[in-house]
């Protein structure tokens, strides 16, 4: 399977990932520029970046830009003196290698859209649905819907199955769940399923930022602001992705700059 393969296959099952492309090897390194790896958040290297002595940093540099979600340019370089063009802005280790050699990596991560599960044909369902994925999140709508790996569940079915889509969701982990009713209505739907504190604060409903909201569209932005806040405020991310990177090491790899 070629990287670019790999990449398809971990994409399609939003896993992260950071894909390292070595942009300048200088002798003796046993990388080439051109080499590329694929890295894991367990820490996992698929593909050829270095050797053990480069591997650890490029490891190490990896998980810390798949937890910032941001694309750095490593520099593994020999201690001392080394003849190799400055980069900017790099992120910079020693190589401890005897051998020697320097290394220039650029780690791009991959980290999958928020999910939103949207269950509903309702206007507001259907005008969330759009707006949601102009955002560049993905969107999945009832039987599509796998709520293990989202971010947050709405329900805008105005009736039907909703207290079992809101216990369905919880015990899934899901961390923002909006029902889209009335005050009255809501309450008593959540009252029903005698839930803890804890699930109680992850339940919204009334959905929405209070915005005077009345059209199908309108309520659609409330609904999507609230998740968005959630989202880049609070911290929200999916169940799946949580426990993919809570091992990671929350310390910068870098030790100086370039």
């Amino acid at each position: 399977m070629t990287m670019i393969e790999r990449a398809k296959q971990l994409r399609r099952s939003r896993t992260p990932f950071v894909h390292a492309t070595v942009v300048r090897a200088q002798q003796p390194a046993s990388a080439h520029a051109g080499d590329e790896a694929i890295l894991l958040s367990d820490g996992t290297i698929e593909g050829f970046v270095g050797g053990q002595c480069a591997q650890s940093s490029v490891r190490k540099a990896a998980l810390g830009a798949l937890q910032a979600g941001e694309s750095v340019l490593l520099r593994v370089l020999p201690d001392g003196d080394v003849h190799f063009p400055e980069a900017p802005g790099a992120c910079v280790v020693v190589n401890p290698c005897l051998s020697g050699g320097a290394l220039e990596i650029f780690l791009e991560p991959q980290v999958p859209a928020p999910l939103v599960c949207i269950c509903g044909a309702t206007p507001i369902a259907q005008a969330l649905a759009a707006m949601t994925a102009a955002l560049g999140y993905e969107v999945r709508c009832d039987g599509d819907a796998d709520v293990t790996q989202a971010a947050a569940v709405v329900i805008a079915t105005h009736g039907g199955p909703e207290a079992e889509i809101i216990r369905a969701a919880l015990d899934a982990g899901v961390r923002y769940v909006g029902l889209v009713a009335s005050k009255v209505r809501g309450g008593a739907i959540v009252d029903a399923l005698a839930l803890t504190d804890a699930e109680r604060r992850r339940v919204h409903t009334p959905v929405g930022l209070p915005i005077g909201a009345k059209t199908p569209a309108e309520i659609a932005v409330s609904i999507l602001a609230e998740v968005v806040r959630a989202i880049r405020v609070e911290g929200l991310a999916a169940p799946a992705r949580n426990a993919a990177t809570a091992h990671m090491p929350r310390d910068k790899a870098c030790h100086g700059h370039g």
